[in-house]
């Protein structure tokens, strides 16, 4: 049995341990990517000086000496031919497989913004977004986020602890609108302004220039942020493109099922790249978070090693700590259900629960550690 995976991120991971859980000698397995393998999720630990950027990385030669992989490093997927059971790797090479899983993550979007190009200008999203920020956030520099959203806060909360100066530009009329309700999100907004940290709301970025070595972004209410880096945090996309053509059907992500099967009985798709089945209601959706890509690495995994294991569905949570108050949300929290909620501005602290008759259905809590 020869198993091809394609990406190194976590459900890339865990498939490949829980493969070798179930078949420790009888298979092989190639990995393709072209990144080393890493936890996005620690970057900002990194950023932030807790930890070394060895400890990013989350394979060596000896994870993959252990596991019985041989790593195809630097490497990008052209296309997928389903029919042959063939890869195509830039350059030309081909790779058979008897069962493939994609796992090829996300990527960071950037708006078409004039200005963004320009150095200091970046997403944060790899490793190497990271090294081309840093020079510019050590502590006392100005750095300001166009986006304020889950993955940009994770960042910004992890420069604040750094000492540096931060503001947030978001286009809708809040922070976090794929987290936080209106109420919560004021709460979270005045305790970031106590921080010193400036918040524009319902506006976003209409250009950034340099001037003087220090970037100015021009805002569409008028106001001008001076900055020493710009991050672009306004969202990421599967990356799903490599597969037209292939037959393997794809809406937002690649459409999977119960057993994380593509409509190719052997092939799979797990973590950011996959559409697949929600908790709470059974429909397809994109979860791109961490528990996510390990469940789905983990079911997909066994699958491909023979077993039948079946996934109940993601849950849509996620937990952040913005510069030191800390929020969650997960489920349905945005539903028109029916409420119960208690809120204390001067603390701040704010609890939402949402029901259908007795079950929870989702839920929304923002407060210090203590409060919660």
């Amino acid at each position: 049995m020869k198993h091809v995976i394609i990406g190194s991120g976590p459900a890339a991971m865990h498939a490949i341990e829980t493969i070798r859980k179930y078949d420790p000698s009888g298979s092989e397995i190639h990995l393709v990517s072209n990144e080393p393998a890493y936890s996005r999720m620690v970057i900002p630990y990194w950023m932030a000086g807790t930890i070394d950027e060895s400890h990013v990385l989350t394979a060596n030669e000896a994870f993959y000496r252990t596991h019985r992989v041989t790593p195809h490093l630097g490497k990008m997927v052209a296309s997928v031919d389903p029919g042959a059971k063939r890869i195509l790797i830039d350059g030309g090479t081909t790779l058979d497989f008897d069962t493939l899983l994609i796992a090829t993550g996300s990527s960071a979007t950037r708006p078409p913004i004039p200005g963004a190009d320009l150095p200091g200008v970046t997403n944060l999203w790899t490793m190497d977004d990271a090294r081309r920020v840093m020079p510019r956030s050590a502590a006392g520099q100005k750095v300001l986020f166009v986006g304020a959203g889950f993955i940009g806060f994770i960042v910004l909360n992890a420069l604040y602890k750094k000492g540096c100066r931060l503001a947030v530009v978001e286009m809708e009329k809040q922070i976090l609108p794929r987290m936080l309700d209106a109420e919560s999100a004021h709460l979270a907004t005045r305790w970031l302004s106590d921080k010193g940290i400036d918040v524009f709301t319902g506006s976003s970025v209409a250009r950034i220039d340099e001037r003087g070595g220090k970037l100015v972004s021009s805002l569409t209410s008028g106001a001008a942020v001076e900055s020493d880096a710009v991050i672009i945090a306004t969202g990421i996309r599967p990356n799903v493109d490599f597969l037209k053509g292939s037959g393997i059907r794809v809406d937002r992500g690649v459409l999977v099922d119960h057993h994380l099967r593509t409509n190719f009985p052997n092939i799979y798709a797990a973590g950011d790249c996959a559409q697949g089945p929600d908790l709470m209601d059974g429909a397809q959706r994109i979860h791109a978070i961490q528990p996510t890509a390990i469940d789905h690495g983990r079911v997909a995994g066994a699958n491909m090693a023979g077993r039948d294991v079946a996934y109940d569905g993601s849950l849509l949570i996620n937990v952040l700590d913005i510069c030191g108050l800390q929020a969650a949300s997960f489920g349905l929290w945005s539903s028109p259900g029916e409420a119960r909620a208690i809120s204390n501005e001067s603390r701040p602290i704010y609890r939402k629960l949402l029901f259908d008759g007795d079950r929870i259905t989702g839920a929304i809590l923002l407060g210090r550690t203590g409060d919660l």
